[in-house]
């Protein structure tokens, strides 16, 4: 498969989750930045989004009841000890990943230290499906390999990563749609749910709803037909589009915080992943073309083949 024109890798035609659209090359440079705002998040995540994770050190070992993957591999039981490895670890692991060295090794780590604080987080009763968009993320950035900002090379692992995560922020949406008719039926749809919502959780912002009779159960219809048609977004192919579908996805995010205060902060990073990152770095006006631009108008020589692992880097 021949590698389309370097930079606008994103405009080849490709069928969605065909291997051609799986494996599309995106541009190295879009992975550097979006590997730094991974990384950098988990921090953030650790010490303020899921601070309560460490509150488990104290919870008793007998109220734990590890998820499936904590008890097919054996993983530790959260102790004092445990909790506080984990974290400082896993914080030390993602700074040191953010700055780009040894991206495989700290990626790894990163990725499976998250893994077992997720672990130590969901196995007390409850299970946020917020996260998995943003665990995929983590898996999939060290398979990738080195990846400077200046990068112009376009990498068939890094279009993979990438679409790998879209999927994944596609089906967290609709899955929740299943899972509302799954446990709820169209009782969901009808009934009080987000009336119950506002009640409980509503802010400043929200509260004049309830004086409106009709529109939180709409609302509730847009949110289903929303989700269950969320698999329309793989199609979405020019940078424009996938900026606008960025702006939708984080508005309606920020929205649902504005009015009942939740926020599903993991999977708007994933979100990130759909920018065009790599055109923070346009070259300068004045700028000299570069060498192989020369080359390509006085004869027409081959594209230039996608990054693969192991290649030298540019």
């Amino acid at each position: 498969m021949s590698a389309p024109p370097t930079g606008r890798p994103e405009t080849a035609a490709a069928v969605p989750l065909t291997p051609r659209w799986w494996f599309r090359p995106v541009p190295l440079a879009r992975i550097a930045v979006f590997r730094v705002i991974a990384y950098l998040f988990v921090p953030v995540d650790v010490f303020l989004t899921t601070a309560w994770v460490k509150a488990h050190a104290d919870v008793p070992t007998a109220f734990y009841q590890p998820l499936a993957i904590g008890r097919l591999l054996h993983l530790p039981t959260p102790t004092h000890t445990v909790v506080l490895v984990v974290q400082w670890a896993l914080v030390v692991a993602a700074v040191a990943a953010a700055t780009g060295r040894a991206p495989r090794l700290l990626g790894w780590a990163v990725f499976l230290l998250y893994a077992e604080w997720m672990v130590i987080a969901m196995s007390y009763g409850k299970v946020d499906h917020d996260r998995i968009a943003y665990l995929v993320a983590l898996a999939v950035l060290p398979t990738i390999g080195r990846a400077r900002w200046r990068d112009r090379r376009s990498s068939e692992a890094a279009g993979f990563a990438t679409a790998a995560v879209l999927v994944t922020v596609m089906l967290t949406y609709f899955l929740a749609a299943w899972a509302k008719m799954r446990f709820g039926g169209w009782d969901w749809a009808t009934g009080a749910t987000l009336t119950r919502a506002v009640v409980r959780r509503g802010t400043e912002l929200s509260l004049w709803t309830l004086d409106v009779a009709w529109l939180l159960p709409a609302a509730q219809w847009v949110m289903l037909v929303f989700e269950f048609a969320s698999p329309l977004i793989l199609l979405v192919r020019s940078d424009r589009a996938r900026v606008w579908l960025v702006a939708f996805l984080l508005g309606f995010h920020v929205m649902v915080y504005a009015g009942v205060g939740i926020i599903f902060l993991p999977h708007c990073i994933a979100i990130l992943s759909v920018l065009p990152w790599e055109r923070l770095r346009r070259p300068r006006a004045d700028a000299a073309p570069p060498a192989e631009t020369a080359v390509d108008r006085a004869a027409p020589a081959p594209a230039a083949a996608p990054y693969r692992d192991g290649d030298p880097p540019g």
